[in-house]
């Protein structure tokens, strides 16, 4: 008898074992209050499964970093790999890397230049940034009754969701309902506060004239409402919008500063892509692109977003 119930409990441990998943995380970068909160989702919803275990780094932005990472996943044997690249354009060899090595890859958030080329076992998903720069730049469009000055702050230019979102705001302000809305300056602050705060401070500084911040994302703008505050503009005369709905964005717009955001899921991202990678490992298909749904928030509907979320 004792034979027999120490033969099942091996049985069960074995059977345990052989279930367990480990996925290798690389994370472009932990200190950004986007990336955490898809970070965050995505650690919480794996410690609600049986036998899955994430390994979670931070790449500090850091190309090649983040390369030696996914290097290492590999050679410890994980069974698929999530990557938030740090350069969109690096992808292609990152993809090899997990190709050759047979393992599964899913890219999140940022889309990677081979998106179209992606190798077996391997996916992306995110939420369609063009969608989210043409949500935001419309809703200016509307608030400015088709005419007004415009300044545009980019992320990272190396980031496939920068290029995207800014070319969706050149598009949306060359329509017809929205050409007399001129694009007076357009530059980088790197997705940061502090840099959309010293940009602003600059454009104000050298005199230049505008009535709208279209930033490609929340961060950027609230520093942008932060360096007009501080030279004592009024809030009313400038639209200021951004991307990505964060708790700061949201407090700002209650604040009556942010006019507009567009919420992207990055819990949902973050789940999104462990359950498209647990899957490939498993063996099973893929879409190669999914997109988890964007949604404008503005006033007007703060209370119902906020509500159901």
């Amino acid at each position: 008898m004792k034979k027999l119930v120490l033969g099942a409990a091996v049985s069960v441990l074995l059977s345990t074992v052989a279930h367990a998943e480990t996925v290798g995380v690389s994370m472009a970068l932990f200190d950004d209050n986007f990336l955490t909160v898809l970070r965050n989702g995505m650690q919480d919803y794996a410690k609600g499964m049986d036998g899955v275990s994430l390994q979670v780094e931070d790449a500090q932005n850091d190309v090649a970093k983040q390369q030696s990472q996914i290097q290492n996943f590999i050679a410890a044997g994980v069974d698929a790999i999530i990557v938030n690249p740090v350069d969109t354009d690096a992808t292609v060899a990152m993809s090899k890397l997990a190709a050759d090595a047979g393992i599964p890859l899913v890219y999140v958030n940022r889309e990677p230049v081979n998106v179209n080329e992606l190798p077996d076992k391997q996916s992306f998903v995110a939420s369609e940034e063009i969608v989210a720069g043409t949500l935001e730049a419309k809703e200016v469009c509307r608030l400015l009754g088709g005419k007004g000055k415009a300044v545009v702050m980019m992320g990272e230019l190396s980031n496939q969701g920068a290029r995207m979102r800014t070319q969706a705001v050149r598009e949306v302000v060359a329509t017809d309902e929205c050409k007399g809305i001129e694009i007076v300056e357009e530059q980088t602050a790197n997705w940061q506060r502090t840099q959309g705060a010293d940009l602003v401070t600059n454009w104000l500084s050298s005199g230049l004239e505008f009535n709208a911040v279209i930033a490609n994302n929340d961060e950027m703008a609230i520093g942008a409402i932060q360096a007009l505050k501080a030279a004592g503009k009024d809030m009313k005369d400038y639209v200021v919008a951004g991307v990505d709905a964060t708790q700061d964005a949201l407090a700002a717009m209650e604040a009556g500063d942010l006019d507009v955001t567009v919420f992207q899921n990055a819990a949902g991202q973050g789940k999104g892509a462990l359950d498209a990678a647990l899957k490939l490992a498993k063996g099973e298909a893929v879409d190669k692109k999914v997109y988890i749904p964007f949604e404008l928030v503005t006033p007007a509907n703060l209370k119902d977003y906020q509500a159901k979320n």
